[in-house]
């Protein structure tokens, strides 16, 4: 595959032409660089609605092309391609393939000190991943990290945070997402709704956030209800007591439908985070049919591992409904880009953060 193509002109086809198959509820991983003929077998009987890729899955930059189409092609259509591309230390595509990019709390740093300059920073980052992404035909980055977080709260955010305040997170979270749709590639909030005053790590334990709904909804919702209005956000493997004192809000029915249909206003796609991550309770196909049954979207399962897979595909439904009419929004948006020099949006950029 020319890895200079656009998602537009893979194989050929028209843009997410799914009218063939019928897509499951789920974003799965693959296991390595290439896809095993077992992988294949199971994605084309299976058809998840996309696909993402971690570090195991990168190599090289025709590689990296290379597995995008492989992963279309089980499916008989061009799938979206998801992955985490924030820069700092959450970056699946590293030196010497891309550059290594700032975090979040970095260019959080240039807003502090000068606010249309922080907002621009943080627009030509994520302009620069889309022309990164789309070369190997990536077109989904699950970026902005929306979360707020609180003094003591579990480093598994941290820097990735632009600030400690809401006003921040939102602004430059806003600018981050326009950046990718500007050069084609769409954006996932996280973690809804609200990650940042977390104290355990999620891939690891369950974190419990006990301070009351108030004070939730004037500090760690607000970025998301000003950007409510984004295609697709990815839910947070925390239990809200005030809200839900028995399920994280990936699995919670109440958290969903008061707090992030309801409060926030939310209309688009909903992700679960990752199933395989240990907040969450059960075996694998347990959490997958609980993630369905409080009210996501997309069951996402990341690792590529397959007896997991096999459990996750048992467990979630095919796309209908309100959720395929989100997967079909989604779908519409893709291929817009605004024409821009990449060479003058990286020399901005790199001026700007010798600098900073």
């Amino acid at each position: 595959m020319n890895a200079g193509l656009t998602p537009l002109a893979f194989r050929g086809a028209s843009l997410y032409d799914s009218s063939m198959t019928e897509s499951k509820s789920m974003i799965l991983g693959c296991s390595g660089h290439a896809i095993t003929p077992e992988e294949r077998s199971f994605y084309q009987g299976e058809q998840p609605w996309g696909f993402i890729l971690f570090g195991r899955n990168i190599s090289e930059p025709a590689q990296i092309a290379d597995l995008v189409a492989s992963l279309r092609d089980s499916v008989g259509r061009d799938a979206p391609v998801f992955i985490d591309q924030e820069g700092g230390r959450v970056q699946r595509i590293r030196p010497p393939i891309l550059p290594h990019y700032p975090s979040g709390q970095a260019l959080g740093d240039i807003y502090r000190q000068d606010r249309e300059r922080g907002l621009r920073a943080a627009w030509l980052m994520s302009r620069l991943h889309a022309f990164d992404l789309l070369k190997f035909g990536i077109n989904v980055d699950c970026l902005p990290v929306l979360d707020v977080p609180v003094e003591g709260s579990s480093n598994v955010i941290g820097n990735r945070a632009y600030g400690g305040d809401p006003v921040t997170v939102m602004e430059m979270g806003r600018a981050a997402a326009e950046g990718l749709k500007a050069g084609g590639v769409l954006p996932v909030m996280k973690h809804m709704p609200g990650h940042g005053r977390g104290f355990a790590d999620s891939h690891h334990e369950l974190p419990v956030v006990s301070v009351p709904r108030a004070e939730l909804e004037a500090h760690d919702f607000m970025p998301f209800v000003a950007l409510k209005d984004e295609l697709m956000a990815m839910t947070c493997h925390v239990v809200f007591t005030d809200i839900d004192p028995t399920n994280p809000a990936t699995t919670s029915r109440k958290v969903i439908e008061e707090i992030i249909r309801g409060h926030i206003g939310f209309e688009g796609l909903l992700l679960s985070d990752d199933t395989s991550m240990n907040a969450l309770k059960g075996t694998i196909g347990e959490r997958a049919a609980n993630i369905v049954a409080g009210g996501c979207d997309i069951v996402l399962h990341c690792n590529g591992v397959m007896d997991e897979m096999q459990q996750v595909v048992r467990n979630v439904p095919p796309l209908t409904g309100a959720a395929l009419a989100r997967t079909k929004a989604v779908e519409a948006a893709f291929g817009q880009d605004d024409g821009a020099d990449e060479t003058s949006i990286r020399a901005e950029f790199d001026a700007m953060f010798a600098v900073a």
